[in-house]
């Protein structure tokens, strides 16, 4: 599975060699196979109302020979797609969040509609879903600070105790709050706008919440679980402000991440597990995870730099 890192200020790696398949895997699904098998991992009934999950483009019958994982469908995702001749790009973020009345291709959005039907190649959106489910993009979060005995945020209202959207959990031992930042900005891929801490650097750090993506709705959730510190994206002044205001010994510590980034490092689990799926059905695909950078921001002046 390639899993090339996007670095700040260099071009996105380009996508890497075709990953291995397993013995025993020998026929090529349709795209209404890799659809069950997208189902089984993140149910539809978990996305959120306001979501638009499901498939975008494509024709159930039609064979599904390479997958493209990316968070973002842009313009310069679908060239790599269309280029590589993927025939389904999977993505986190969906192309439609709002009913529209039309797909001209006179719109960047009607225009990417187009391109992926007339290059053959499929739109499959896995958002809310992906985020609420069993190893969804804040489960990766968790695990890749070293949380544990995670639970989520916000439980789901008809999933297993273990869904729900965003997570909580422990440290192993507790740290500082500047320490704690440094470890989420090694692990996030770097971008212009980097890592904002709210906090005292010097502040003790143990139990942990972390919601992927934009995440400050859920502030009262995160007071509710008595967290020290909340990592998310897309921090507002007044939620930010307000939690600040409202904190009890300054806590929660706010770390405001980038939301690309968030959800950047659920890509490789989430194509592992659809490939073991697929696998498991005796199916083989090649998957392939995207090397463009979809974060919008290109560079960022702080005080101090010219």
């Amino acid at each position: 599975m390639d899993t090339d890192k996007p670095a700040e200020g260099s071009e996105p790696a380009a996508p890497g060699t075709d990953p291995g398949t397993r013995a025993g895997a020998t026929s090529v699904p349709t795209l209404g196979d890799v659809l069950l098998a997208a189902e089984e991992l993140w149910p539809e009934a978990l996305a959120e109302g306001w979501d638009a999950v499901g498939l975008v483009a494509g024709r159930p019958f039609h064979t599904v020979e390479r997958i493209l994982f990316a968070v973002d469908p842009t313009s310069e995702v679908i060239d790599e797609a269309l280029e590589w001749g993927a025939d389904l790009l999977l993505t986190h973020h969906p192309l439609f969040l709002k009913p529209v009345h039309s797909v001209a291709g006179t719109g960047f959005k009607g225009d990417v509609v187009h391109r992926l039907i007339e290059g053959g190649c499929a739109l499959l959106t896995v958002h809310t879903n992906g985020d609420s489910a069993v190893g969804g993009v804040s489960d990766v979060l968790a695990d890749a600070f070293g949380l544990e005995q995670v639970e989520p945020l916000v439980p789901a209202e008809d999933g297993l105790p273990e869904e729900g959207i965003g997570r909580v959990g422990e440290l192993p031992k507790a740290t500082t709050l500047a320490d704690f930042a440094k470890l989420v900005f090694s692990i996030l891929p770097a971008v212009a706008g980097g890592v904002r801490v709210a906090g005292d650097p010097h502040g003790l750090v143990r139990r942990v919440a972390v919601c992927g993506g934009a995440g400050d709705s859920l502030f009262d959730a995160v007071r509710r679980h008595q967290a020290d510190v909340y990592v998310t994206a897309d921090l507002r002044h007044h939620p930010a402000s307000e939690a600040r205001e409202s904190a009890v010994n300054g806590r929660p510590y706010l770390i405001d991440v980038s939301h690309f980034g968030s959800e950047w490092l659920w890509l490789t689990p989430a194509a592992n597990a659809l490939e073991n799926v697929l696998n498991d059905q005796g199916f083989s695909a090649e998957i392939r995870i995207s090397g463009t950078n979809t974060d919008p921001w290109d560079f960022v002046l702080t005080p101090g730099l010219n």
